[in-house]
């Protein structure tokens, strides 16, 4: 039987758009389909616009340590239209990179949203039907705002790069990184943030660093109350008004909801063509990314995971080896470091202290102190270095790092890790004098054992 194309990927994101690139580099014929922006949740309304606006909001804390260090430094009215103008500028320029790279590999685009007909088939929204050898399914994830009275009313991570005006009263539902990570910015940026949780916040990653990432968000001055409940949210004159199960109720200018993300597979067809989903609407696939239908694969966020960007091209981009390369690989999802851009910033990779502690004897080294820059400028930051080693292996299987540019710090620290090293290769390693990261392999002696 002939097909339209080799390909058909649903979704520009960056796993689709990979996937779509390298297989037409193997002389593919290949389709891609995107509803929306091209570049996905990461480059239109994630990581990319969110790390501009964290640096945005570093810069009060620059012009403090600047006058610290003896500059005659003021610091003047933050012009919130000028910097989104700006920002918007800059996505519509990574767009247009994302567009040409498949102008370039040869891809067919088609700007709307297409459905899953069948194995082999998929429909556009103008109602024209495509065929397919194979399909990848490549949609992402959606915030997901939960149903309540005046759900209406509460915005999400998507609407924050598109408000009118900066909210002076901000209140963000939510205890994960993204909820945490934008409470952060808009304290810097100047707005008075409520952070609420019905759990603790930050909970799935390692307790001693959360920990402390929490106190230093508090002593910013973000008003942070775990173990609180939203029943219903009404609007007032002059804001939105949160009502919570305990009967507290509070005004502020902005809700933003950050409870989660969704796989998001809503009403793309899946089910009619047999393809298996996860209760959560997660594509259920195994290591060659490949559905219970044997044409129809699935990459990136849709198949719930390890939700990050570079995950999802290393998905795509292994698709495309195994299936249209002739060499066939899987992506390995063991030891992805990761940033959680908050103030102070957090590098994590591996095992936290609590996860490790079920999976045989381990070791614990910590080492946290006022870093020499700050200590100087009288600030009150604390950073936080922790190596957690298998008891017999002694390799290195968790190592966080909660302090500046730790994002920068934890990428290098992963390297190791994956290549196995040990707690003595890493104590081998001769320090850089004078850095925070030199506790990284000057740490003699465990505090804990478990």
């Amino acid at each position: 039987m002939s097909f339209d194309f080799d390909l058909f990927v649903i979704g520009g994101g960056s796993g689709g758009v990979r996937a779509a690139r390298i297989a037409a580099g193997y002389g593919a014929r290949v389709a891609l389909a995107e509803e929306d922006r091209m570049g996905g949740t990461c480059v239109i309304r994630g990581c990319v616009p969110k790390k501009l606006m964290v640096f945005a909001a570093s810069m009060p804390a620059a012009v403090d340590e600047a006058q610290a260090y003896g500059w005659s430094a003021t610091l003047g009215a933050f012009d919130w239209l000028a910097f989104r103008a700006k920002l918007h500028a800059e996505l519509d320029r990574l767009e247009r990179i994302y567009r040409a790279g498949q102008d370039n590999a040869g891809v067919r685009v088609f700007n709307q949203r297409a459905t899953v007909a069948g194995a082999h088939e998929v429909q556009l929204a103008d109602g024209t039907v495509i065929s397919a050898k194979h399909i990848l399914i490549a949609v992402g994830g959606r915030p997901f705002v939960p149903k309540f009275d005046g759900c209406e009313h509460v915005l999400t991570s998507n609407d924050l790069f598109h408000l009118e005006a900066l909210p002076k009263r901000l209140l963000i539902v939510g205890g994960g990184y993204i909820a945490s990570e934008f409470a952060c910015v808009f304290n810097g940026l100047g707005s008075d943030v409520t952070q609420w949780n019905r759990s603790p916040l930050l909970r799935s990653f390692d307790t001693e660093c959360r920990d402390l990432i929490v106190e230093r968000m508090c002593a910013r001055g973000i008003d942070v109350h775990e173990n609180v409940v939203i029943d219903r949210v009404t609007k007032a004159d002059s804001g939105f008004v949160a009502h919570c199960g305990d009967g507290r109720s509070q005004e502020f200018d902005a809700i933003v909801y950050a409870t989660g993300r969704v796989p998001n597979t809503h009403g793309l067809g899946l089910e009619a063509a047999g393809v298996r989903l996860a209760q959560n609407g997660a594509v259920v696939v195994d290591d060659w990314s490949q559905t219970n239908i044997p044409s129809i694969y699935a990459v990136g966020d849709v198949t719930d995971r390890v939700n990050l960007t570079p995950v999802a091209i290393r998905e795509g981009h292994a698709f495309a080896d195994t299936v249209f390369g002739a060499a066939p690989r899987k992506t390995d999802h063991a030891l992805i470091a990761s940033a959680v851009f908050t103030r102070p910033e957090f590098g994590t990779c591996g095992l936290s202290e609590e996860e490790a502690r079920k999976g045989g004897p381990v070791e614990v080294y910590v080492s946290t102190f006022r870093p020499m820059r700050s200590a100087f400028a009288g600030a009150e930051e604390r950073v936080l270095m922790k190596l957690i080693v298998a008891k017999e292996s002694r390799k290195v299987i968790g190592c966080h790092i909660v302090a500046p540019e730790a994002g920068e710090m934890i990428q290098l620290a992963a390297i190791a890790m994956k290549m196995g090293a040990t707690k003595e290769q890493f104590d081998a390693t001769c320090a850089v004098h004078p850095t925070m990261a030199e506790e990284l392999v000057t740490m003699r002696a465990p505090v804990r054992h478990h």
